[in-house]
């Protein structure tokens, strides 16, 4: 009999200890209102546009952000700068093989490899992979994360990419016709 209720207070200790620890949550994110927002540069001024998310999560474990994964519809890129023929022409060329190539790869990727805390409540440091055209490469940015939303700003170099169109890093006497690799991406994500 003692056995048998060592065992049993043995159980629901257990269940009581699973019962009260939070797991892991995997949330996924608004794609109708969650937004990129971006800037690229060339030697005689920028443009600037949208672009949307196909899909993507955030996952949590205790209120604490540990990873996420965010495919992006590279297809919906579009200028905001711009309009009429204007907008229409530098929207089908970043859309063209030269930049973005949409109609081989419609979407991009963003996987949370690392994800640690700088220190303030929802405030993190992100290591991440991110897949352009069939090319992957670590990024690294910080990230806003609470109440439903979260917010980052991250920097991109094109040519790590293979979008050698217009770059001074591939071409020599462009001039200023040279569009510079670095261009940025301010996320939007509620979720």
């Amino acid at each position: 009999m003692k056995s048998f209720l060592f065992s049993l207070s043995i159980l629901l200790f257990s269940v009581a200890s699973f019962a009260t620890g939070i797991e892991p949550s995997k949330k996924s994110i608004n794609v109708a209102t969650s937004k990129i927002i971006w800037k690229g540069y060339k030697v005689t001024g920028s443009h600037d546009g949208t672009v949307s998310f196909k899909s993507g999560s955030l996952t949590f474990d205790n209120n604490k952000l540990t990873g996420g994964e965010l495919v992006v519809d590279v297809k919906s890129l579009a200028v905001t700068d711009l309009s009429g023929g204007g907008k229409d022409k530098l929207e089908g060329h970043l859309k063209s093989p030269d930049f973005f190539g949409v109609d081989t790869h419609p979407t991009a990727a963003i996987k949370f490899v690392k994800v640690t805390s700088r220190g303030k409540e929802g405030e993190y440091r992100v290591t991440a992979n991110i897949t352009i055209k069939n090319i992957t490469k670590e990024i690294k940015f910080d990230a806003n994360v609470a109440n439903g939303t979260g917010t980052a700003a991250i920097k991109i170099d094109r040519s790590d990419f293979d979008i050698r169109y217009g770059s001074g890093s591939f071409f020599d006497s462009l001039g200023d016709k040279t569009i510079y690799d670095e261009f940025d991406l301010n996320v939007a994500i509620n979720f």
